[in-house]
Parts: structure tokens; C-alpha cells; sequence
């Protein structure tokens, strides 16, 4: 009789065991399928406030601008991830003494070099609220297009890779994104023989559409 009813609890908790990982597998692919629902993608285009520090570059910021797409993977209510790719060029000055401090650099056109870089941003995104939402995260650019006239024997004067962090806020206005962010340089861009770094930093405004 002990045998059977011992017999029975194993099967009853089998049974419940199984229930539970049936309802934890419903609850997940649940979740699963909503935020695929949610799942969104769209253009985004905007202007680029930045330079380049480093010494003999001017402390002004100048303008350029971005173009690509982006896409909005939940997390849930709160969470969601939000990478990019993005055309990302960053304008900056040369001031007085430039060659004397760069002097292995061609002297053609050190005024003002452009970087056109290809960007691929991957932001942490946390909605206090419906209509707002607050970003961070890394972005690593490929340089795509260099200042040609900028070299030290033969070699470009910038590398080809860069590393930023980005902060902002997104205001959520339907399907309509409108940002702003803070772009900070983490890696040295220049390739020159020099003690002294270059940085690229600026900022981003914006408007994209989440289609």
C-alpha cells in the first residue's frame, strides 16, 4: 500500500514538474513572439557637431552629419537594445603652427580634414516613461574616407578604426525618434609618430522613423 501510494506522489510530481516547465516554456515563447512583434526598424539622417582634440586642432566644434538605419529590440517593458548602422563624418580645424608641430605632414590643405567614418553604434536603451527614453553604449567607426592630403612618408595620418561611448535621450513621439547625444573618443585615431592623441568628440542630433 506504501509502495503504491509512493508510487502515485512520484507520478503527481512528475506531472506537476511538467506542467511547470510547460507553463515557463508557454510564458517564454510568450514573451518571445511580443517582443518580435515589437520588433522595429527604420531610416534615421542628422547633424554632427565635432571635432578633433589634440594639439593644434581648434577647440571649435563643426558641423557634418549622419545617415542609416537603426533597429529597437525589447527587453521587456523598460529594456530594449538598439544597434545602428550609420554614415558618421566629423569635421575639424588645423590652428596656427600645425606643420610646425606635425612637420613629417604634408602642408597641402591641413586646415580642415574631414573623417568619414562607417558606424556601428550598440546602445542600451531604458524608458522611464513612455515618451521618453535614455541611452548608452559603445560605437566602433571603420574609416571609410581619409583626408588624403594628410600623410607622414607615405602613410596615412589616420588610423582606420575608432572607439566611442555615447549618452543621450530619445524623445518618442509615435513612430518618430527625436535624440540627442554625447559622443567621447576613447581610442588614440591618429597614426602619426607622436606623443601627442587625437580624439574625435561632438554631438549628435537627430530624427528617425521606427517603420
Amino acid at each position: 500500500m506504501i509502495g503504491t501510494l509512493l508510487a502515485v506522489n512520484r507520478k503527481q510530481l512528475k506531472s506537476n514538474r511538467m506542467k511547470k516547465y510547460l507553463i515557463i516554456l508557454l510564458v517564454t515563447l510568450t514573451a518571445s513572439a511580443t517582443s518580435f512583434a515589437q520588433f522595429r526598424i527604420g531610416p534615421k539622417l542628422g547633424a554632427n557637431m565635432g571635432k578633433i582634440e589634440g594639439e593644434k586642432f581648434s577647440d571649435n566644434y563643426k558641423l557634418g552629419y549622419h545617415l542609416g538605419v537603426f533597429a529597437e529590440l525589447p527587453l521587456g517593458k523598460k529594456w530594449a537594445v538598439q544597434p545602428e548602422v550609420l554614415w558618421n563624418q566629423i569635421n575639424s580645424d588645423t590652428v596656427s603652427g600645425f606643420s610646425s608641430v606635425y612637420q613629417n605632414l604634408d602642408n597641402q590643405n591641413l586646415s580642415n580634414p574631414q573623417l568619414n567614418y562607417l558606424s556601428i553604434p550598440l546602445l542600451l536603451t531604458y524608458k522611464p516613461a513612455k515618451v521618453l527614453s535614455l541611452q548608452a553604449g559603445p560605437q566602433f567607426g571603420i574609416l571609410i574616407n581619409k583626408n588624403n592630403n594628410l600623410f607622414q612618408n607615405g602613410k596615412e595620418a589616420f588610423k582606420n578604426g575608432d572607439l566611442s561611448m555615447l549618452f543621450g535621450a530619445q524623445i518618442n513621439i509615435l513612430r518618430v525618434r527625436i535624440y540627442g547625444r554625447y559622443a567621447i573618443g576613447l581610442n588614440d585615431i591618429s597614426d602619426v609618430t607622436s606623443q601627442e592623441k587625437w580624439k574625435t568628440t561632438g554631438f549628435q542630433l537627430g530624427v528617425g522613423l521606427a517603420l
